[in-house]
């Protein structure tokens, strides 16, 4: 069961990306009348919002573009900075949006950055606690059930937080692309949607394969079962 509990969030997860891939492979080579290119897409909006203090920084890994809250870098990749198309625009607002939402301490935003410790944390556990149970046998059953319940309840609701982040932050930047003028409506405004709406699938993902493993390991707990896995 467990294996195929495995292979069941392993296909929802390659899905989303595959269906990210898919929308932003075929918008990149959507044209934008404009002519702006991502980076001075970012450059603008940020003017435009009053955030003077983030850095805008290229780099080469392909849809790795994010915002640093922390360093406050907003990062896009090589494609998306020089690129004119919808899809290079919509990223670039994108992230754009999370700069706005720090500039505006954005609750969600703020519950997200201060939960990144324990998740990292939680996340090691979900990694180590079956090895140790099954090579060394140092934890009892219910034990092991309980830690894995809690870290995995500890990744879901820092998905869960997610969803938030990443849906505003996208509304964001459909509202001021249209506003500032990059996009125009029809094909460019749709084309924007679609790469917005693809990319926030793969953090519903997220959130169902870290709600199956939590319920995997609290259901046992609840209903006084036992799982050697």
């Amino acid at each position: 069961m467990i294996l195929l509990l495995f292979l069941l969030t392993l296909a929802i997860g390659l899905l989303a990306q595959w269906h990210v891939k898919q929308t932003y492979a075929r918008h990149s080579r959507t044209p934008t009348a404009g002519g702006y290119t991502g980076a001075e897409a970012a450059q603008a909006i940020l003017r435009e919002a009053g955030i003077n203090d983030v850095s805008l920084y290229e780099h080469e890994e392909l849809l790795g573009d994010h915002y640093d809250p922390k360093r406050k870098r907003l990062v896009l990749s090589s494609a998306n900075y020089h690129g004119t198309s919808a899809a290079a625009l919509g990223v670039a607002a994108h992230e754009c949006g999370h700069a706005m939402q720090h500039q505006q301490a954005y609750a969600p935003l703020e519950m997200r950055m201060a939960a990144v410790g324990i998740t990292s944390f939680a996340s090691q556990l979900v990694m180590w606690i079956p090895l140790l149970g099954m090579f060394t046998g140092l934890l009892a059953p219910k034990v092991g059930l309980l830690l894995m319940a809690v870290a995995w309840g500890i990744l879901m609701a820092f998905n869960l937080i997610t969803l938030p982040v990443e849906f505003d932050a996208s509304r964001r930047a459909k509202l001021v692309l249209a506003n500032m003028g990059f996009i125009q409506r029809g094909p460019e405004a749709a084309a924007v949607n679609q790469v917005l709406n693809a990319a926030a699938w793969t953090y519903v993902a997220a959130f169902i394969s870290s709600a199956i493993y939590f319920l995997w390991y609290l259901l046992p707990l609840l209903t006084g079962g036992r799982r050697r896995d």
